[in-house]
């Protein structure tokens, strides 16, 4: 993941870019943070044109949006009140790894899976991005309502608040709802059981996440998140 830094030397502002490798971070300034993220955006960009030439549908443009949503939400990530405690690294890592595991099958044809579960249409696809705006959108929404008390990681903050206005009020989990439906938008648009099976691993790791999160969540707000749990559903209003 890259992070925009910034040096806090006197008279030195220079821009900076972190690189994270796990647990370790390089940091890059001047120059150096040039030529890496130029590198990183060279990388995007010559990804998104090999989708675009590969593939017949409009997979290129979800692959856009991507980019564009990551981009956004790596750039507000910062934006978060410091952790009392945390989720295990590993816990964290494996969360981590189903995303991004899923995340390539949403877009890589792999052997065997290349066969389509919906019809080749045109107006499917439009679907599937319209599915994908609107919930990126919606993530948007909660991240910005949410604030300071986000974070990627299972945590508790200083000075911890449960939100319960906004996307909060029509479910316990809204960021969760959003990126399952932006998958799902991507599936649709590839209508290829690679996709598909990306769906379904997403849906598998909010569905552990959710389980980790609302145990940590009773703990921290006590009788308060339970009254909240009983009014409330947790992805998907009246559904789920």
């Amino acid at each position: 993941m890259v992070e925009p830094r910034e040096n806090n030397k006197i008279g030195n502002k220079s821009a900076a870019i972190g690189l994270k490798l796990g647990a370790t971070t390089i940091e890059l300034t001047g120059l150096w943070a040039l030529i890496a993220f130029s590198i990183l955006l060279g990388i995007v960009v010559l990804l998104v044109y090999l989708v675009s030439i590969t593939s017949d549908s409009l997979l290129w443009v979800s692959a856009v949006l991507w980019i564009l949503f990551i981009g956004y939400w790596s750039a507000v990530a910062g934006k978060s009140a410091t952790n009392i405690n945390s989720e295990s690294a590993a816990s964290r890592q494996l969360h981590q790894l189903l995303m991004y595991g899923a995340l390539a099958l949403a877009f890589v044809r792999v052997p065997g899976l290349g066969r389509r579960w919906l019809p080749n249409a045109a107006w499917i696809a439009f679907v599937g991005l319209a599915v994908q705006v609107s919930s990126a959108l919606f993530a948007v929404w909660a991240r910005r309502h949410l604030g300071r008390n986000w974070s990627g990681a299972i945590t508790a903050k200083v000075d911890h608040d449960l939100i319960r206005t906004g996307p909060y009020r029509l479910a316990r989990h809204p960021i969760y709802s959003a990126m399952l439906g932006m998958f799902l938008g991507t599936a649709l648009v590839s209508g290829e059981f690679h996709a598909l099976l990306g769906m379904l691993i997403i849906a598998v790791a909010y569905w552990r996440k959710i389980r980790l999160e609302e145990r940590h969540l009773c703990k921290v707000f006590g009788v308060a998140y339970d009254e909240y749990r009983k009014k409330s559903w947790a992805l998907i209003p009246g559904l789920l």
